[in-house]
């Protein structure tokens, strides 16, 4: 039996420095997100991983089924997703290309996403991190589990990395 105990976090941190006649007044902001996700099919939990470095050809897509796909964890088991509480997508800073996230053609994942066909243009060197870590997003087997992944241009591939973490049931 395998267990899985994940962090997601995101985090801004930055200061503002400004001049005046006898100081340097300046203001800092934090805004932190962080859950911790034990192992297991409730709220703030996980019990399934798929995390992968992959490469699109130039003017290529790819669609990754999250639930019954195909996709499989680090250690070789599949990787099936009813829900999914986290997902984590960085586009290299050494592609030429965008990296297109979502509008599959049939049974898309739409997770957060509204509308019938939203798709997130990740520039290089971009990324989005989006997480549901009480209930989720469902993804159901030829209804909501199509993951579109597409270069945005030809001439050169694109690089991506992405990390789901979800629930099995």
């Amino acid at each position: 039996m395998t267990t899985v105990t994940s962090t997601v976090s995101a985090r801004v941190n930055s200061m503002l420095v400004g001049l005046a006649d006898h100081s340097s007044p300046k203001a800092i902001d934090d805004l932190a997100a962080i859950v911790q996700l034990a192992s297991g099919i409730g709220a703030n939990q996980a019990d399934t991983v798929f995390s992968d470095k992959r490469t699109l050809a130039a003017s290529a897509n790819e669609t990754l089924d999250l639930s019954g796909g195909g996709l499989k964890d680090d250690l070789g088991a599949p990787a099936n997703f009813a829900k999914v509480k986290a997902i984590l997508i960085v586009a290299s800073k050494n592609n030429i290309n965008n990296v297109v996230i979502g509008a599959a053609a049939a049974n898309p994942f739409l997770g957060p996403l509204g509308g019938t066909a939203p798709t997130i243009t990740l520039p290089p060197g971009g990324f989005v991190l989006l997480a549901a870590p009480i209930n989720g997003w469902s993804s159901a087997e030829a209804a909501a589990d199509q993951l579109k992944i597409e270069n945005s241009g030809a001439g050169t591939p694109v690089d991506y990395d992405i990390h789901a973490l979800g629930t099995s049931a």
